[in-house]
């Protein structure tokens, strides 16, 4: 019998592909009622079309990531709920329309899910999620019109602040951080998550979508291959596949690779999701979900008194699975490069953006103008 944690449990019915709601499912539109129109001499499509239709439709939900298809389907929920109200019919597009909800997203509280107006990132989402969700229909979205352009460029202006940055986790707070950790079967799978992410500098969704070869489940986002000098680990990001080293420690307890073989080992893993959930003395079959990661670095940050200068709902909001990223690119002395590199990051620009504690001001233009 398996635990159910808060942590480990799935957050709620829309966590599973069969809640999702028609639009989210829909993510390419319905290629067999498309096709199933364009035939007026039969009431049902012929078997090799039939399967090709659900052939194409699994690629297409495939096209975004699942929480990026979660985020967009709820969005247009939001949308069509918040048009509905206000006597607007959601289709077809109507730029006038969409600049008041925009508006209204930036202005009107509840908006959000605590209550408050929505931040310019978050309305920008929306705009991108409402410009598909219209595509995925056969309608497009002129987002250049006046009334959609010009009053995001406003909300823009009024609204614009600096993106707010998760905490990075260093060196010294990881320790800190693993010593609260027991050694369950649950505490040596977290002390690998810990590690693990930190040294590979994961995001949540890439750990937790790991498995232990190729090729071994549907859901899978890449894979690991432990060597003797580490592990290689191949993995799906935001821009595509990328190989990442993660390289053995100086000790064995803080090497990311050997908390992954103690893992493996007690919990008897050889094939499928690389952690899953754990109760007891049992071990689910099942994948972790990306939020444990978060919640995970949240609750370790917490015990160990991490940023303890902070109330607990600062450092609740500041330390998340990002952090794990942040704290790489912060503590790792090397060429900046190497970090580009093990983050995925198509510009240095991006990497630097997670170094907290770098040099800023290593390059002083000021003194090399002369003065």
């Amino acid at each position: 019998m398996t635990e159910k944690s808060p942590q480990d449990e799935p957050s709620g019915p829309q966590a599973g592909p069969e809640a999702r709601p028609p639009e989210a499912q829909d993510l390419a539109g319905d290629l067999s009622q498309d096709l199933a129109r364009a035939s007026e001499t039969s009431a049902r499509l012929p078997v090799g079309l039939e399967r090709l239709a659900e052939t194409a439709k699994d690629y297409a939900r495939g096209a975004k990531a699942d929480n990026t298809n979660r985020a967009y389907a709820a969005d247009w929920r939001h949308y069509a709920g918040w048009s509905r109200r206000r006597g607007f019919a959601p289709l077809p597009p109507d730029p006038q329309v969409i600049g008041l909800y925009l508006a209204a997203c930036a202005s009107e509280r509840g908006m959000g899910a605590r209550g408050e107006p929505l931040s310019v990132r978050s309305i920008e989402r929306r705009l991108s999620a409402l410009a598909w969700q219209f595509a995925q229909r056969g309608q497009k979205l002129d987002r250049s019109d006046r009334h959609i352009a010009e009053v995001m460029a406003g909300i823009r202006r009024k609204h614009g602040r600096p993106p707010e940055q998760k905490e990075a986790v260093l060196a010294e707070d990881l320790l800190a951080m693993l010593a609260t950790l027991d050694h369950s079967l649950r505490g040596l799978r977290d002390r690998a998550i810990l590690l693990f992410g930190f040294a590979g500098g994961l995001r949540r969704s890439e750990i937790v979508g790991l498995d232990c070869g190729p090729g071994q489940t549907e859901d899978g986002c890449g894979f690991v291959a432990i060597e003797a000098k580490g592990a290689l680990v191949q993995v799906k990001g935001k821009t595509g596949w990328r190989e990442v080293e993660i390289g053995r420690g100086s000790s064995e307890a803080t090497c990311p690779v050997a908390a992954i073989e103690l893992w493996l080992k007690f919990a008897r893993i050889s094939h499928g999701p690389l952690f899953r959930r754990v109760g007891g003395t049992k071990v689910a079959a099942d994948r972790l979900i990306d939020k444990h990661v978060a919640r995970l670095v949240q609750k370790t940050a917490l015990a160990a008194g991490v940023r303890g200068d902070l109330s607990e709902g600062e450092r609740k909001r500041k330390f998340a699975g990002h952090s794990l990223r942040a704290g790489l690119a912060s503590s790792a002395e090397v060429d900046e490069r190497y970090v580009q590199k093990q983050l995925g990051h198509a510009s240095a620009e991006m990497t630097r953006r997670y170094q907290r504690r770098r040099d800023k001001f290593r390059v002083n233009l000021t003194k090399a103008a002369g003065l």
